[in-house]
């Protein structure tokens, strides 16, 4: 397949692909933009093969990384946008480690991935995603310094999934504010899809604001948990986007709205902390504008966890009250996107995209000239 011609490629630094046989490691880190500062973002740890399980062995297993390959391009150039938009001083980056996590998911493992990350030398800085745990980060810790998200230490900053979820539940308030009027979210109906780390902790903001909230999710575990917590309904997976409400939020796995979902929506808000929630961008996002519906640009909205970790990278002594602050500021740069995108008939997801490029492209020119 084309690699440097390719969309998702276009203006990566640095792609490296890892293995290690004795530990069945097989990684790749991305590299988009350092104009900024370090690359930093999450590993995902994936099976990628197993979304293609109907296909023969070698076909599942070929269709899988070219799947991995695709998403970890994607997932570091979200990153890029993500830390300019959300003022760091840290650049774009990504990594997926591919198979089962539970089955592959040694310290061993995590300590080959770490070595492949130390060698980089601090142009990339790995963190919690999709798959991973804060003990499998931990692992990586004992083979490279780069590693941010760590519990305890003199910088380590925590479990960023409730900063995520406090930026995610923040930028519904903006847009409860900017689609419907409302100061407030007593009786709006929010579906959450997915309520894993990140959609437990939005859910209980949710629920704290008088929001009804509606959610589903693969694992039973999750939804008892969000149960618990007070008056949820529960749907099965395939039926939360087509929930009557006021705003959707996807907060699972990416490319979930599509030409095959889009036309069942109902809610006029889509606001979650999902990653690539459009199968293709410049395409959903107009339809969704065309129709009416506010969508809030994932990379914005679910900055919250990078934002808790930036002290991290730069040995900064942690200052909660500062990072909050930073994370409440997501709705204000919402606002912006969304006023832009009315005035001028345009995407919001394209809006936040130029903002972006702008940003870093600056600071690439204040390097280049800092250089010279």
């Amino acid at each position: 397949m084309p690699v440097f011609d390719s969309r998702s490629f276009k203006n990566h630094e640095q792609v490296v692909f890892c293995s290690d046989p004795a530990t069945g490691l097989k990684a790749i880190i991305a590299v988009h933009s350092s104009a900024l500062g370090p690359a930093t973002g999450g590993t995902r740890f994936w099976d990628y093969a197993a979304l293609h399980s109907g296909a023969p062995v070698d076909v599942a297993e070929t269709r899988g990384e070219q799947d991995a390959v695709y998403d970890v391009l994607r997932l570091s150039r979200g990153m890029s946008f993500k830390n300019a938009m959300a003022g760091l001083r840290l650049g774009g980056g990504k990594s997926v480690i591919i198979g089962n996590p539970k089955k592959l998911g040694t310290p061993e493992l995590m300590h080959a991935f770490g070595r492949f990350v130390q060698r980089l030398g601090g142009v990339y800085w790995a963190a919690e995603d999709v798959g991973t745990t804060p003990a499998m980060l931990q692992a990586a810790s004992e083979t490279t310094q780069f590693v941010c998200g760590l519990e305890g230490g003199d910088f380590g900053t925590g479990d960023p999934s409730p900063h995520t979820a406090l930026g995610v539940f923040t930028g519904i308030q903006a847009a409860v504010t900017h689609k419907l009027g409302k100061t407030d979210m007593k009786g709006v109906t929010v579906a959450v899809q997915g309520v894993g780390h990140v959609g437990q902790y939005l859910v209980e903001h949710l629920l704290k604001a008088g929001a009804k909230v509606v959610v589903t999710d693969i694992v039973d575990a999750n939804i008892q948990a969000v149960k618990a917590m007070g008056p949820v309904e529960v749907v099965a997976p395939a039926a939360i986007h087509a929930v009557d409400c006021d705003v959707f939020a996807p907060c699972a796995l990416g490319g979930g709205l599509n030409a095959k979902t889009i036309p069942d929506i109902k809610a006029s808000i889509i606001a979650g902390a999902a990653n690539n929630q459009l199968e293709s961008e410049g395409v959903e996002d107009e339809v969704l504008r065309k129709r009416g519906v506010l969508y809030a640009p994932d990379y914005v909205i679910n900055a919250g966890g990078i934002i808790s970790v930036e002290s991290e990278v730069y040995k900064e002594p942690v200052n909660e009250a500062a990072r909050t602050a930073k994370v409440l500021r997501i709705g204000e740069t919402l606002s912006k996107i969304f006023t832009a995108s009315d005035k001028e008939g345009r995407p919001t997801g394209i809006i936040a995209n130029e903002m972006a490029e702008n940003i870093i492209r600056h600071a690439n020119e204040a390097k280049l000239a800092a250089a010279e």
